[in-house]
Order: structure tokens, then C-alpha cells, then sequence
């Protein structure tokens, strides 16, 4: 089976920001990349209709135009592009699950108007079973301009309670395809005892700083080793998880966190650590279903 990368296009300034960050992401891992509108009012191809009368020329426009403009800046890239008369959700997350990566463009937490973002991506995110980037609309000219460093580093958000192997191997995988180091973050919080009259009990706080710190270099060991050519900086902050990661994610070129597949039915479907790192972080957002 071909191994796609799919982004979603609606017209925004997001969708094709995403696009473009798509396009570098499959040129990168040797993907083909797929251009998706879905749209349910879609007819079936008319044949020798003029363009003033084709209930699909907009469509077909935005497609054609993205594809060129995406082919002129990767030659050697294989593009193909998808027209699908179905809900917009339904097709994304049917193409998730074909897809190497879902790419989506977003807004953080400014308003949401267009028909990909907001409530639709949303739901994607939560749902996809395979891993959705985020993209933001600033950072297409952002990333597209040479700088006198390397490329921001992968950043991978990690909880160490629960199983990481599918976060790990997706934030591994990207870091090397990049040439960038791996920066592996756990936030947590300063515990109650911590706290004296006379402000905070820096014995504790080195105590439980060191014990994460272990217990963090123990879970990326088999990782450092499956990845030689990847250099890891791990990182502990006492602070709220979610603060943690955002705070780690400046600067970077990719940040990756993770969601459960499987939650009990009255918590929400993302944590709050990906809230923040969806609504916060400037950097593309990558988020990764795990068991």
C-alpha cells in the first residue's frame, strides 16, 4: 500500500500553511502527499460544463492551485489531490486512518471561521487514529526563511505513568528525518511538602527533581540506542505539566504530544497538557494517539 501523507484544504491562509509544511514533512520521509477538500455538496463531474455554471469549479480551482504551487516548490515531489462529496470530519478522519500524518491548519485560540478549523479539527484530533499535525499560518514564512542556526529541535512532551513507545517512536523518527536534536520534557509539580513557612524546601524539590530526572533517562534509553545519530537533551521542569511543555516549545520546529485512544467516558478526549500545547504553542503540533 503507498504510504500517504494527507493535509486538509479549505482556502484559509492555515490550510495552505499547512500544506507547505506537509509538503517539506512527506518530501522529507519519501511520502506521497495527498490534498484533500471535502466538500458535501460536491456533484458528480460534469462533462464540457462551462466554468460559470460547475457547481465544482471553486473546489477544483483551490485544488489546482494548491497542487501547482506546491509542485513548483517540490519537482520531485508526488502530489495528488482528492475531491470528496462527504462532511468534512468524516473524510478527514477517513483519510487519517489511510495516512501516514493528518495535517491540518489551525488558529491556536484566536476565532475560528473556516470550515476546517475550530470545532471540525477539533473533534479530528480527538478521534484520529494516527497521528494530526497543527499548523498556524505564521509559521509558513517563519520557517521558510534561512537562518544562521540549525533547525529548531523536536520537542516530545512525556508523562513517564503511562506508555510513550508510539509518542517516542514518532518524535524519534521526525527528529532524525530533520538532522535536529530531540529536547524529551517532563513537567511536574512541586509537591505540597515542599512548601515551609519560609517559602519553598529546596532539599525536596532537588530530591523529586532527581528522581524524575531518572526515572525520564531510563524511559529514553532503548530510545537512544535505536537512534545513535539522534542527540537527546532531557529536560525536568517542577512546574505544571502543561507549562512545562509550552515554556520548552519556544523556539522548536516541532512539538509532539501524545492522547489516549482509550479514556473513561467523562474526561475530556484531550488532556490538558495538549490543550496548552494546541492553543499555546507557536511551533507545528503534533498529536500522537497511544494506548
Amino acid at each position: 500500500m503507498e504510504r500517504v501523507l494527507t493535509v486538509g484544504l479549505d482556502g484559509s491562509a492555515e490550510s495552505l500553511a499547512a500544506a507547505h509544511w506537509a509538503a517539506d514533512e512527506a518530501e522529507r520521509r519519501k511520502l506521497t502527499l495527498r490534498l484533500l477538500h471535502a466538500w458535501p455538496l460536491l456533484v458528480p463531474e460534469p462533462t464540457r460544463v462551462p466554468a460559470e455554471i460547475d457547481q465544482n469549479y471553486w473546489a477544483k480551482r483551490l485544488m489546482h492551485n494548491a497542487q501547482a504551487e506546491l509542485q513548483a516548490r517540490h519537482p520531485g515531489l508526488t502530489v495528488v489531490g482528492n475531491l470528496v462529496a462527504d462532511d468534512a470530519e468524516n473524510a478527514l478522519l477517513r483519510a487519517a486512518s489511510e495516512s501516514e500524518t493528518l495535517v491540518l491548519g489551525s488558529r491556536g485560540l484566536t476565532p475560528a471561521l473556516s470550515y476546517f478549523l475550530g470545532d471540525i479539527s477539533m473533534q479530528v484530533v480527538a478521534r484520529a487514529q494516527r497521528p494530526v499535525v497543527l499548523v498556524r499560518a505564521e509559521q509558513r514564512d517563519e520557517e521558510r526563511v534561512p537562518e544562521s542556526g540549525p533547525p529548531g529541535a523536536v520537542v516530545v512532551a512525556l508523562k513517564l505513568n503511562a506508555p510513550c513507545d508510539d509518542l517516542l517512536d514518532y518524535a524519534f523518527t521526525s527528529a532524525a528525518a530533520r538532522g535536529v536534536p530531540l529536547r524529551a520534557v517532563h513537567g511536574r509539580s512541586v509537591p505540597l511538602h515542599a512548601y515551609a513557612p519560609w517559602g519553598i524546601d529546596h532539599t525536596v524539590t532537588h530530591e523529586v527533581r532527581h528522581d524524575a530526572q531518572k526515572e525520564l533517562r531510563h524511559v529514553l534509553h532503548p530510545w537512544r540506542d535505536k537512534f545513535p545519530g539522534v542527540p537527546v537533551i532531557d529536560t525536568v521542569r517542577l512546574d505544571s505539566p502543561a507549562r512545562a511543555v509550552v515554556a520548552a516549545a519556544t523556539g522548536a520546529g516541532l512539538l509532539v504530544v501524545g492522547r489516549r485512544r482509550h479514556h473513561p467516558p467523562v474526561t475530556p478526549r484531550l488532556g490538558p497538557v495538549t490543550q496548552a500545547a494546541v492553543h499555546h504553542a507557536r511551533c507545528p503540533v503534533a498529536i500522537v494517539p497511544h494506548d
